[in-house]
């Protein structure tokens, strides 16, 4: 299983692009401006989209992204997400006002993109790779997931959130975890304001990774811009029993 990091920037800026992973070069977690680097061609292979939430840094580029390979789609792209997501990209953005409605596009009965609902708990699998959903404690209906190849090897991403138990318990239940990506979008200075935000900042992550038992490599993503070395070295001071980096775009891991 290759993962190919986009983006995993909490904001905008030269060298900067928004969360979106790419999992064996035809699914998506998230689309957010990170997609915007890929080729038409590369853009072309994405089969399936899963979404954490309806936050624009995650969802941005979904849209131009089916708008850019319109006329390559043969077979409707799958939007994978929870109801409340999928009710807010249809209200708010394919919705005729901001962008076309591609789920009746070029015609209803042979759209270039369906949507399929997930909830917490569920088993996806997509070419040999099975994606669960996870509830995360989030400011609007949120998932984390855990993706795990056909030879057992595995990864989790916890979109955003903050304090949560549901997470790590899931993540403890499987017993094997070799990757997870970690969002911390604030420095402790603006701890406030990651409790109304609904982030984690680096003392509520501290106090939460104590809940793991595994040791999977670790990274951190999702900083708010000009945050990243702060976070970086509050998380190293606080966090003793775990080997952590910072991801940066175009990291490509093979599990």
């Amino acid at each position: 299983m290759e993962l190919r990091v986009l983006g995993c920037s909490g904001g905008i800026g030269k060298g900067l692009r928004t969360t979106s992973l790419l999992v064996n070069g035809e699914i998506l977690i998230d689309a957010g401006s990170g997609v915007g680097d890929l080729s038409l061609v590369e853009m072309g292979k994405i089969r399936h989209v899963f979404l954490t939430h309806s936050h624009l840094d995650h969802i941005a580029f979904l849209p131009l992204l089916v708008d850019s390979i319109f006329e390559q789609i043969t077979d409707p792209i799958v939007v994978h997400a929870l109801p409340q997501t999928i009710d807010s990209l249809k209200k708010h953005v394919f919705n005729w006002s901001i962008w076309p409605d591609f789920a009746g596009l070029p015609t209803p009965d042979k759209p270039v993109i369906v949507y399929r609902e997930i909830q917490p708990g569920d088993i996806c699998e997509v070419e040999g790779v099975t994606f669960e959903p996870i509830a995360m404690n989030h400011i609007v209906p949120t998932v984390g997931y855990r993706v795990e190849s056909s030879d057992g090897k595995s990864f989790a991403f916890t979109g955003d959130t903050t304090t949560n138990d549901t997470f790590w318990s899931v993540l403890n239940a499987y017993g094997r975890l070799d990757l997870l990506l970690l969002e911390v979008a604030f420095s402790n200075a603006d701890e406030a304001l990651s409790h109304t935000a609904r982030h984690y900042c680096s003392n509520t992550l501290a106090a939460d990774i104590v809940k793991l038992k595994l040791q999977p490599e670790i990274y951190l993503t999702h900083h708010k811009p000009d945050e990243g070395k702060d976070i970086y070295r509050e998380v190293k001071s606080l966090i003793k029993n775990h080997q952590i980096k910072q991801l940066k775009n175009n990291l490509t891991f093979t599990l």
